[in-house]
């Protein structure tokens, strides 16, 4: 299963991308996260279905002080085959 999130809030500027992937790694998810000119972070995610959930529910918490996590969109797509977590 892999998810497609658009995330707003203060996301950027804060490790965001750096914590987002460093959680991936440890839950054995692969995608891909970036910064967009809005404000805005955009992330793809693959793995098992639980795992998946309860990676966006700590994304949503905020991986760490500094975040805070306002509105996230998510969209559920097909796998794509990803075999890393990349920021880019």
């Amino acid at each position: 299963m892999r998810k497609h999130l658009n995330i707003s809030g203060r996301v950027q500027g804060v490790g965001f991308r750096n914590s987002a992937q460093m959680r991936a790694k440890e839950m054995n998810l692969y995608g891909w996260v970036q910064n967009n000119n809005d404000g805005t972070v955009e992330l793809e995610v693959e793995g098992k279905e639980e795992q998946l959930n309860t990676y966006i529910e700590q994304l949503d918490e905020g991986l760490n002080k500094f975040i805070n996590v306002e509105h996230m969109e998510i969209e559920t797509m097909e796998d794509y085959g990803y075999d890393s977590f990349q920021t880019r």
